[in-house]
């Protein structure tokens, strides 16, 4: 089947989605992104067999390679990633929160990046998408958006294309790294180019390392708390040789309702991480000035 294709360029809504139309819905079944994830789910998630194994390796080999090839014009400094997940909301106002952060980040240089899915994720991408416009326009396109909710919601793919068509975006750029393992969530079509894997461990691990300029880390479960501490190793280790950010959206939460971020600070303070760059705030205004304040003359870096 054309899924396992070598590819030489990353994924975009056009390619990923070809075969979709907006005005029906149900064509979705029909689009490429659909088909390689039914053939995905019939081949077996884990499957053992070769003839299928070893062409999805092929595939997200050159993923990778269309990836850091695209990375190639950017300042690692300037790559920030977004974490959280996906079952935000788009009314939710977390979600306001996260697009109008990358939005302005998007405006300063910064090349966002998430797992491309819906959520916090999609929120990255449609902030970035908004870049250059006024906020009062990201908040009309935020309103169509808003008519489904949910990637669960009918229509959640149609309203995104719709939002893109009556604010075109020729610009700015986003990147979104997501995986056909969580194929039932709908990648967002915000972002601008696509590395969609079948290995989810690869994609998780790629979005913590290429984001040197820093990660936002937005309310999730089990998979965002993971890459907190993920991140947290990478930064102890310098495995990048640097220690990047982690800046927090959402003090409540990080600090009550999942209290890894006091958990962080006692695991600093008692030298049992080290070099961690943390700050957590309420304010989008504090998460864009605690991710524009890190450079290169002031990173902490390996010697």
């Amino acid at each position: 089947m054309d899924n396992y294709q070598i590819r030489k360029e990353l994924y975009d809504a056009a390619s990923l989605y070809a075969g979709f139309d907006p005005a029906d819905e149900s064509s979705y079944g029909r689009c490429y992104d659909a088909r390689v994830y039914a053939d995905f789910i019939a081949s077996g998630k884990r499957s053992r067999d070769l003839a299928v194994t070893l062409p999805r390796t092929l595939h997200d080999h050159s993923i990778s390679d269309a990836l850091y090839r695209f990375l190639g014009s950017y300042d690692p400094f300037q790559i920030v990633g977004v974490m959280g997940g996906h079952a935000m909301k788009r009314s939710d106002a977390s979600y306001r929160n996260v697009a109008l952060i990358c939005k302005k980040l998007t405006e300063q240089g910064k090349l966002m990046v998430s797992g491309g899915g819906p959520g916090a994720m999609e929120a990255t991408h449609f902030g970035a998408w908004m870049a250059g416009r006024s906020d009062a326009e990201l908040d009309v396109a935020l309103d169509m958006l808003r008519a489904a909710d949910t990637f669960r919601d009918s229509g959640w793919l149609s309203t995104a294309f719709r939002v893109m068509e009556r604010f075109p975006q020729t610009i700015f750029k986003s990147l979104g790294i997501p995986t056909w393992l969580y194929g039932h969530e709908p990648s967002t079509p915000f972002a601008t180019q696509i590395a969609k894997y079948y290995d989810n461990s690869i994609r998780e691990d790629t979005i913590l390392t290429i984001a040197v300029g820093g990660i936002i880390f937005t309310p999730g479960s089990a998979g965002t708390i993971q890459e907190i501490f993920q991140e947290a190793a990478q930064d102890h280790y310098k495995t990048c040789d640097v220690s990047s950010p982690m800046a927090f959206l959402g003090r409540d939460y990080f600090t009550r309702e999942i209290p890894v971020y006091p958990f962080l600070e006692d695991m600093l303070a008692r030298g049992k991480y080290h070099d961690l760059l943390l700050s957590i705030s309420d304010d989008p205004a504090d998460v864009i000035r605690e991710i524009l304040s890190f450079n290169r003359d002031n990173a902490i870096c390996t010697h």
